[in-house]
């Protein structure tokens, strides 16, 4: 399998500055997908402060159907846990939307973004989201040179 082709990838959350509050990122259509795996960046957490990942879906994308928590689905941090990715993947969800929420409690946590990559496709090859994915290049068996 070659990710560039049979993964579409999205940023669904730019980076936060130091804070306390529920963020929610944006959502991914599942419509041909089977799986979303979200990626989190977390940057400095104070002392006593805590951060958590998790995910919601929504049958409308939030219209008439608000989203829901997913069971099981929180990852916590801690200060300890400065500057560390945290994977979260969503398998089969029920819904067709899926977004990642991060909450930032107590005292101030940083994120710093969350990218979303939604594989399983029932068509390949996959395009990527172009209002926040630059390029996705795939080089196979190249020859040494200039980049």
């Amino acid at each position: 399998m070659n990710f560039s082709k049979h993964g579409k990838v999205t940023r669904v959350m730019i980076g936060v500055a130091a804070g306390q509050a529920t963020n929610n990122g944006d959502s991914v259509d599942m419509k041909g997908f089977d799986s979303v795996t979200f990626i989190a960046l977390i940057g400095a957490i104070d002392p006593t402060g805590t951060v958590t990942l998790k995910a919601q879906q929504s049958t409308d994308d939030g219209v008439a159907d608000a989203f829901s928590d997913l069971l099981g689905s929180a990852i916590a941090y801690t200060a300890a846990d400065d500057g560390k990715a945290t994977i979260l993947e969503v398998n089969c969800p029920l819904k067709r939307y899926v977004r990642p929420v991060i909450i930032t409690a107590v005292a101030n946590g940083v994120i710093d973004g969350v990218i979303a990559i939604q594989t399983k496709p029932s068509s390949e090859p996959v395009t990527h989201d172009a209002t926040t994915v630059l390029a996705a290049e795939f080089h196979h068996a190249p020859a040494e040179g200039t980049a």
